[in-house]
């Protein structure tokens, strides 16, 4: 099962290698990780997804705990969160395509945000289900690049994953 673990961690040199070193170290595999500076400046929200039983995630969580730059973790799935993900993706688009996409990308909710005489660049923002059937509905050869950011969470309502 997949588990969004959302977590506080000092912004310094070496805490995201620390962090990527226990999953490694003990042979879990992260999905996805997205890092960035929170209003204070001495932190750092580190967002991830990896899979795993709940007992497993549980482990995980513990061992994060002990991490000394580790200040909170909050395992994202255990209660009603809202998860996001952002993707750039470039098609390549001629002549009766350019208009099919467009729908596509309408449909999907999705921006156009650059044009040329042969492609389009799609910024696309939801759920990874969301984006994998946008990509499942494209003909895999007039794809020409993707990026994904990984996934980001909060929990809805008042709880927060603050100090």
């Amino acid at each position: 099962m997949k588990h969004i673990i959302s977590m506080l961690i000092e912004n310094e040199s070496g805490a995201l290698s620390r962090v990527s070193g226990l999953f490694s170290a003990r042979g879990y595999n992260i999905h996805a990780l997205t890092v960035a500076p929170t209003e204070d400046d001495s932190l750092s929200r580190l967002t991830l997804v990896t899979s795993g039983t709940a007992l497993e995630v549980e482990q995980i969580v513990k061992h994060l705990n002990r991490l000394i730059d580790v200040v909170k973790v909050l395992d994202l799935t255990e209660g009603s969160h809202i998860e996001r993900e952002l993707m750039l993706i470039k098609l390549s688009t001629t002549g009766d395509t350019r208009e099919e996409y467009k729908r596509l990308v309408d449909i999907f909710r999705g921006d156009i945000i650059d044009v040329t005489a042969t492609t389009y660049t799609v910024q696309m923002v939801g759920k990874s289900a969301k984006l994998d059937a946008f990509i499942d509905v494209i003909d895999s050869g007039l794809i020409l690049e993707t990026v994904r950011s990984g996934t980001v969470g909060v929990m809805r309502g008042e709880k927060c994953l603050h100090l």
